[in-house]
């Protein structure tokens, strides 16, 4: 890939401003990358997430274009994985959803959705109907306890902090990569192009830039981290529950992450006692071994959400790129948003934005 430009100052160090990082000192281009916090990304919302790349089950509370980037994601990620400094864990081995008898009525509904949303996006694997033999072959652990459930072939996860870990490695080991710790910037601080300046300026702070995106808002999330030896799951599972989408996401190391309350606040206080014990209930409701594990961290963050908690991407002066919005959905559509910048970057449009209704504007 050929840039029009040869430097980039990149603002926040999160999941879409590491990924543009590696990216952009991959084709040449001299990046400089602030962030306001710590090498660690505690101060991303990438890092309190489960990861999970399940666009037919996301299209419950999910638009077709969401849907669609969700897709076009699951076959880019291995390949933007491959060349970083260290593994990172990644499966597609799809998404199991369950219900109690008591939520069979919500469960009917979430069917009619899914089968509306493969209608709707036919590239996708349509779902299937379990039974609870089917749903011992597939997870054994879980005996008898469903009678029915679904599941959703070629839905995926990765490891957020082993990609995050790993975005860094590799630019650190890139010669032509300056990383800024602790250095909040906004993209006044700039004037891209002027002599001693970078040609770009590309703001990825999430709930950072509020102040230059009025619109912006933080919608909270709990996630629960456990350590579960004596539980033995092999795929994102799906609960359906009368208030909010419950997840259990097995992850290395006997590792699992149960998320996500959602609540309309910018609140980033510790987690409350009624969303724990609901998280954690469901959590033993769906597996009885959850009773033994440990709990690791009890995390909430907030997700940078636009009005129609869609992505967009906006180019408010020459030069400047704004990237937001990413919602709920930050891993499951981060290559495709990526990728479209990518392209607005190089050509002045993206085709592939226009394929997957991207939001691009210049206000």
């Amino acid at each position: 890939m050929s840039l029009p430009f040869q430097s980039a100052a990149i603002l926040g160090a999160g999941l879409m401003g590491r990924l543009l990082a590696v990216t952009l000192a991959r084709a040449g281009c001299n990046v400089d990358l602030f962030d306001a916090a710590s090498p660690t990304a505690d101060g991303a919302a990438a890092r309190v997430a489960a990861a999970m790349l399940a666009p037919l089950a996301e299209s419950a509370v999910a638009p077709a274009s969401v849907v669609r980037m969700g897709h076009y994601a699951l076959t880019r990620w291995p390949e933007l994985l491959a060349p970083l400094a260290q593994p990172v864990f990644f499966q597609r081995e799809g998404t199991l959803v369950l219900w109690h008898r008591q939520d069979a009525a919500e469960a009917a509904r979430l069917a009619r959705v899914l089968a509306r949303t493969t209608q709707q996006v036919p590239e996708l694997a349509p779902m299937q109907t379990l039974d609870g033999s089917g749903i011992a072959a597939l997870e054994p652990s879980l005996g008898q306890r469903f009678a029915q459930g679904l599941l959703l072939p070629g839905e995926g996860q990765l490891d957020n902090r082993a990609l995050l870990s790993a975005l860094l490695a590799t630019l650190e080991n890139s010669p032509n990569v300056q990383l800024h710790w602790q250095s909040p910037r906004a993209p006044s601080d700039f004037s891209p192009g002027a002599p001693g300046q970078p040609d770009r300026v590309i703001d990825c702070r999430g709930l950072g830039a509020k102040p230059q995106w009025n619109a912006l808002r933080g919608v909270r999330g709990e996630v629960i981290r456990v350590h579960a030896p004596e539980v033995a799951l092999q795929r994102p599972t799906r609960l359906v529950h009368p208030r909010y989408p419950l997840y259990i996401a097995p992850k290395p190391g006997g590792v699992f992450v149960i998320g996500a309350t959602e609540i309309e606040s910018d609140d980033m206080s510790p987690a409350s006692v009624r969303s724990t014990l609901e998280l954690l209930s469901a959590a033993y409701a769906v597996h009885s071994g959850f009773a033994e594990a440990r709990i690791l961290e009890i995390a909430t963050q907030c997700r940078p959400t636009l009005p129609d908690n869609l992505p967009a991407i906006r180019q408010p002066h020459p030069r400047v790129l704004q990237i937001n919005g990413l919602y709920r959905h930050g891993f499951m559509i981060a290559p495709a948003v990526l990728d479209a910048a990518m392209e607005l970057l190089v050509h002045g449009r993206s085709q592939l934005a226009q394929s997957l209704g991207l939001e691009i504007s210049d206000t």
